[in-house]
């Protein structure tokens, strides 16, 4: 049997990177379109690359010439146009097209949880998320339409070690090593879920080339919902420290920095557990097996093997600093 030949669309990114190693240790031909730019996440060695920009259909069909695909994964579609180039570029050259969208697209507040991929799309706070939902609405017409054999993935928070799980990213575990307080949205106990990449992989990978992963959605998650209190607790003993946090209410920190706010409003404040039933039924053996504490002593050694990583952002800190002496309890 000739191995699967799937073409990845970014590939060296936080969800992406790890599917694109496992991919090749399962067989996979993996062939990986992108511009070439630098990346703490080397693609492997056996990918073939093609350099192209995504956003030049031109660049893209010579690029691509004389290949075709039975699985071709966009981790860089954020809007219906992305997506509609997608839907021209890869008509009859694919027999899979894997558009990653966002558990975010999730109805938000969520009415009950767990969330199954039944659970309506609706996000009235973030413009990220609804332009999501518009890019699945155009692939299901697509499908139903016209046969365009289109599977939709949702990720949740998917993270590796280059990633502080937190706005303000290393922001947060530099206030902390420095005794600074820093900012916990609400009041710490609502339940995120959060997925290591390399968890994410393991679900991810053996849906590519299903046939019975065509014309449907799925979400890949961890199992795990630890409190946002326990997830900053948890960077701070990777860090060497003692968390030292202020709650403030999401409304005043998107008051303060509607960035941040849109963020958590449209996302973040939420209590999000996932059940992950439907796409195990198609990949029985998946489970998320990395916890928090593993992924956040990774992150924390990660950055610490190199000064020039340790970036502050000083606006934000900035922030922090305000919303703490606001909201701190004497």
């Amino acid at each position: 049997m000739s191995a699967l030949r799937v073409l990845f669309i970014g590939g060296s990114g936080i969800i992406s990177s790890a599917s694109a190693q496992l991919a090749v240790e399962r067989g996979v031909e993996l062939h990986v379109l992108n511009r070439g730019s630098a990346s703490p996440r080397p693609l492997p060695p056996e990918a073939v690359v093609h350099r192209a920009d995504v956003r030049d259909a031109a660049a893209v069909r010579d690029a691509l010439a004389g290949h075709d695909f039975d699985a071709v994964v966009d981790f860089t579609a954020f809007t219906p146009d992305h997506v509609q180039a997608g839907i021209d570029l890869f008509t009859g050259r694919t027999g899979q097209y894997v558009f990653i969208s966002s558990a975010s697209a999730y109805q938000t507040p969520p009415a009950r949880l767990p969330v199954l991929e039944s659970t309506p799309l609706r996000n009235p706070f973030w413009e990220y998320s609804r332009n999501k939902i518009a890019c699945e609405d155009l692939l299901v017409a697509a499908y139903r339409d016209a046969g365009f054999p289109a599977t939709i993935v949702r990720p949740s928070h998917t993270y590796d070690r280059t990633s502080v799980p937190m706005d303000g990213g290393w922001t947060v575990v530099e206030r902390m090593r420095q005794g600074k307080e820093v900012v916990v949205h609400g009041d710490g106990t609502s339940l995120w879920t959060l997925t290591h990449t390399a968890d994410f992989a393991k679900a991810f990978v053996p849906l590519l080339g299903h046939a019975r992963a065509v014309g449907d959605a799925f979400h890949i998650t961890s199992d795990d919902a630890p409190t946002w209190n326990h997830i900053v607790e948890t960077l701070a003993r990777a860090a060497g420290v003692e968390a030292r946090i202020v709650h403030v209410p999401s409304d005043a920190i998107a008051a303060a920095d509607p960035g941040w706010g849109a963020g958590l409003l449209g996302d973040k404040a939420h209590s999000m557990v996932f059940d992950n039933a439907k796409v195990r039924s198609l990949v029985p053996e998946y489970r998320a097996t990395i916890p928090f504490e593993r992924g956040a002593r990774e992150i924390v050694e990660w950055y610490d093997g190199d000064p020039a990583r340790r970036v502050v952002d000083a606006r934000m800190d900035g922030v922090m600093d305000d919303l703490v002496e606001r909201f701190r309890i004497a």
